[in-house]
């Protein structure tokens, strides 16, 4: 408030004067080049890919079910006593291992692209990670303004 009082000025992005312009011109450069490059990203996944292979019958074991044993001996706990502290740490513990579990199954592939299109992607999304950060340093007023704006220095 105190800044547009005393430059009659908006205060823009940041509460810095002026940088609105700067800050959006970023954010839909940014936005544009975050879309472009997330579309050239396949994810895939593979059913349950973690898992050790048993040597001596040469049989792959998942090992994906075994994180849901302190989820479900959690709820229990849970059912037992809604106010179990055990009860819980088991179950908020048993669902980190278990999203855990399933983000370390994805796949992603960069699809083949042209290094232009790369390149504009990328200095779309920097150039407007730049701009966006530039927009929060307060802009000082041109030389002239000042002058126009204080008669006694005239």
């Amino acid at each position: 408030m105190d800044t547009e009082k005393q430059t009659g000025r908006f205060a823009g992005a940041g509460g810095t004067p002026g940088g609105i312009g700067t800050f959006l011109l970023g954010f839909v450069f940014a936005c544009t080049g975050g879309w472009l490059l997330t579309n050239q990203v396949t994810v895939t996944s593979e059913y349950f890919s973690s898992g050790f292979m048993v040597p001596v019958v040469n049989f792959h074991m998942h090992t994906f079910g075994l994180s849901l044993i302190p989820f479900i001996v959690g709820i229990g706990f849970l059912f037992f006593d809604g106010k179990s502290s055990t009860g819980w740490l088991l179950t908020i513990g048993g669902l980190a291992i278990i999203l855990a579990g399933i983000l370390v199954g994805l796949r992603l592939y960069f699809q083949p692209t042209t290094l232009f299109n790369t390149l504009l992607m990328l200095v779309l999304l920097f150039g407007g990670l730049g701009l966006i950060c530039r927009s929060f340093k307060a802009i000082p007023p041109a030389p002239n303004e000042t002058a126009q704006k204080d008669p006694a220095r005239s």
